[in-house]
């Protein structure tokens, strides 16, 4: 059983290589250590977690809102309750949704009842080149995330020019006095100087604390009532930085020209779109980012895609409507949309 939890945060706007990164870390991760992955996204529907490449990994999905916020605050908490009392990995790797506000996430992680189990390592701030600029001057979040981070992973930057990484770099530093900055493709990155993965075993865990002291098991109804005491606090920040809600629509086409067609007419205000679809028995991923879309046929095998012909898109709330227009253009039915900020 390990002494302790080494906790690293994956952060950074909605589509800029978050799950490649964390697939990368799942990749060279030793085998004789004990390996947990939390997964938040905002939307209804869980996307990401289908991504996860790899045999047998352990991993907590947590979607419908950022888990920083008022909205799914407590299944967070509770979820490392439970690490923390049953688990207990080596390493917790949190991918969180692309627009978190993760200021508090070392005061989570500190609360009494865990006991000093969780140790914060680093925060990733993943940035997607082409993009960053025109998202940094929408939403509030990509502020948040740069402030709280220490470590830049600029993505994509075959398809930036050198100008604009050098502005990304600008940006970055008018909010944090020394970012240590990566240039790089699919999110690759020296991960050695993060995680240890070249260390033996026993030479990782001399850097962790030891000695803690058993963490007693709570009723549910006590720790209902220590998280409804912690959400009550005034410095919580629980407010989520920007005004975004998600709509989830069902496809019942069989001509990924729908798909395509639907790409073209979304609104320039949609900031993400994700889901599987289908056409002859072949399963296709649909990947959307602030007006750039790829449909790829997916490697994924299809027992492991729950949820089918599901696409969740994201953006404010006066792009619904035009979304819904969007859809017309295909066998396209809105399931509800999501709006995690109104809850309290």
């Amino acid at each position: 059983m390990s002494d302790g939890t080494r906790v690293y945060l994956i952060t950074g706007f909605l589509g800029s290589g978050k799950t490649t990164f964390l697939n990368r870390i799942i990749d060279r991760f030793p085998q004789d250590q004990k390996l947990m992955i939390l997964m938040n996204e905002f939307g209804e529907v869980g996307v990401d977690g289908t991504l996860i490449e790899g045999d047998q990994i352990n991993m907590m999905e947590i979607s419908r809102g950022s888990i920083f916020c008022v909205c799914v605050k407590t299944d967070f908490i509770k979820g490392l309750y439970e690490l923390s009392t049953g688990i207990q990995p080596d390493v917790l790797l949190i991918e969180s949704t692309g627009v978190a506000n993760p200021s508090d996430l070392k005061k989570d992680l500190q609360l009494p009842i865990f006991k000093d189990r969780f140790q914060f390592r680093e925060q990733f701030c993943i940035i997607d080149a082409v993009h960053f600029l025109d998202a940094y001057e929408a939403y509030a979040s990509i502020e948040k995330q740069i402030t709280s981070s220490t470590v830049f992973v600029i993505n994509k930057t075959d398809l930036a020019a050198p100008q604009t990484i050098e502005e990304i770099k600008k940006v970055t530093r008018k909010f944090h006095p020394a970012p240590l900055f990566f240039e790089t493709n699919y999110a690759d990155i020296p991960l050695e100087k993060f995680f240890g993965l070249e260390k033996p075993r026993a030479e990782v865990h001399a850097t962790t604390a030891s000695g803690q002291a058993a963490i007693p098991v709570l009723t549910e109804e006590e720790l209902d009532r220590l998280i409804d005491d912690i959400l009550d606090s005034p410095d919580l920040q629980i407010t989520p930085p920007d005004r975004l809600v998600s709509v989830t629509y069902q496809w019942r086409g069989q001509n990924l020209g729908q798909i395509e067609a639907l790409a073209g007419s979304l609104p320039p205000a949609v900031v993400r779109a994700k889901g599987f679809v289908e056409e002859d028995s072949n399963i296709y991923l649909f990947s959307y980012v602030m007006g750039d879309w790829a449909l790829e046929k997916s490697q994924i095998p299809h027992d492991r895609i729950h949820h089918k012909n599901v696409v969740v898109f994201i953006g404010p709330p006066e792009s619904m409507p035009d979304i819904e227009k969007a859809a017309q253009t295909g066998s396209w039915s809105g399931r509800g949309v999501y709006q995690p900020y109104s809850q309290s």
